[in-house]
């Protein structure tokens, strides 16, 4: 259940914050191929299972900005922002892939606010998350997201 706060005065009151964990979701040779198909990487190591089998990672991995793109619905897991007019993403500052994610694995994210500062209208929540895959030490993803809130 995500941490819920109301409006940016309380936003701007939680500063620095352990977030917790993120349900597990399966990653799918499907989902590997739509999202192949959505942005025109057909790789062998992520749409050819037969080959990708003998090939560097001994099966199907899913796509690094697969991994990333999944920090959208495992974030919203995290964090419940009531009462803004709207919040977006304003950008990463840094991230990196430390190890590839086997389809048929499952990830979750993990996420820390890092920092929350007052912006024209609203507010900016820096969070540093963590892409977890289940039963391995070396994180998929470790990223830092900016999102503004804005009333």
């Amino acid at each position: 259940m995500p941490r819920t706060v109301t409006g940016i005065a309380d936003l701007l009151a939680l500063g620095a914050a352990d977030l917790g964990h993120s349900s597990w979701l399966e990653i799918t040779q499907e989902r590997v191929n739509t999202f192949a198909d959505a942005t025109n990487d057909h790789q062998w190591i992520h749409v050819d299972p037969e080959r990708a089998a003998t090939g560097p990672f001994g099966g199907a991995i899913a796509h690094g900005y697969l991994t990333l793109s999944l920090l959208i619905p495992l974030w919203s897991e995290l964090l419940t922002v009531e009462g803004v007019g709207m919040a977006v993403n304003y950008g990463l500052n840094k991230v990196r892939f430390p190890a590839p994610v086997p389809v048929g694995c499952r990830i979750r994210v993990s996420g820390a606010i890092a920092s929350v500062a007052e912006v024209k209208g609203g507010a900016e929540v820096v969070v540093d998350l963590t892409v977890e895959i289940e039963g391995k030490g070396k994180p998929a993803c470790v990223a830092q997201a900016v999102y503004r809130f804005l009333e």
